[in-house]
């Protein structure tokens, strides 16, 4: 059966309606069902079980947020919020990156920690994946957007946190999100697995690559493919897609059919590509070939390859 595809769910209304109106937002934020996320270098604050550690608003200031929280939407019609939390002198910056291990707040309870979102995500249900997913890709393009691309001004935050404006040009943002094409290519029996620099040893995932500027999803397919791997794809077909809040992609996940099988690799691109048969495949899946890793469960590419395997393309 195929794995499922973690954060395409939520639990949470972004009930956009509310947003620009000033008035219901002031209310919201002093109801005492109002509960904060944290997150605090991308890491989202947990418990012990572990679940999303929902603070009240004066429980998340002990930490010194930074910035204005950021409206999520509505649970179970009680507001939720997000909050970036400011360097405390813990961890130097890189430490807690991809790291399972809990890093507390000198001012939180000593029950909870954050933790790297890839750690929890089978830890947390789908539906608090996607919460977090949502509020650690909004922060990032709040962190990475104070500024204006066009004119070089302080931009300010409205719309309860999903625009920034620029006082000076006068010009909106809006969150940004990054496509990108991740590819089932086959060809007969065999699918095109490729592996990037610096994975761990033994990884093979499905090729994925950005789109560009006035490309088709099947244009960014054939060209990702045919740059990595020198194969030439014909049809291309949409089969599903995934937020990867990492920090913030849609990956579009396609099915692709190779017209060629001999590979020219682009040694900048990939640290190596081969084709690799369904038995194989399987052989990594039940542990038999312990030399060869797949894509992880939970992401989009272990998703599709699942499908291919269950021939349900």
């Amino acid at each position: 059966m195929p794995s499922p595809i973690l954060f395409v769910h939520t639990a949470i209304d972004r009930a956009a309606h509310l947003r620009n109106d000033e008035a219901a937002q002031a209310e919201l934020r002093t109801t005492p069902a109002a509960r904060v996320m944290a997150l605090w270098r991308g890491n989202v604050l947990v418990d012990n079980s572990p679940d999303i550690a929902w603070l009240n608003f004066d429980e998340a200031a002990k930490a010194n947020p930074r910035g204005d929280p950021l409206f999520l939407g509505l649970q179970n019609g009680q507001p939720r919020y997000a909050v970036e939390i400011s360097d405390w002198g813990g961890p130097k910056p890189g430490q807690s990156a991809f790291d399972p291990n809990d890093v507390r707040h000198p001012d939180l309870p000593e029950n909870l920690s954050f933790r790297d979102l890839r750690s929890l995500m089978f830890g947390l249900t789908n539906p608090e994946l996607g919460d977090a997913a949502t509020a650690k890709s909004l922060l990032h393009w709040h962190e990475s957007h104070r500024y204006c691309g066009y004119c070089g001004s302080k931009t300010t935050l409205t719309h309860a946190g999903w625009h920034r404006n620029c006082p000076s040009c006068k010009r909106m943002g809006f969150p940004h999100i990054e496509p990108v094409v991740i590819m089932l290519v086959t060809r007969g029996n065999q699918t095109l697995l490729g592996r990037s620099h610096g994975w761990p040893e033994g990884m093979f995932s499905l090729l994925a690559g950005f789109m560009e500027p006035g490309e088709t999803i099947a244009q960014a397919v054939r060209r990702e493919v045919f740059e990595e791997t020198g194969i030439k794809t014909g049809k291309v077909r949409i089969l599903d897609d995934q937020p990867w809040p990492f920090p913030g992609s849609l990956m579009i996940g396609c099915h692709a059919e190779a017209l060629t099988e001999t590979i020219n690799l682009d040694p900048v691109e990939l640290d190596s590509a081969l084709w690799v048969s369904r038995e194989r495949v399987l052989e990594t899946l039940d542990g038999s070939d312990p030399s060869f890793k797949p894509a992880r469960k939970g992401a989009i590419a272990r998703n599709l390859l699942d499908r291919w395997l269950a021939d349900c393309i």
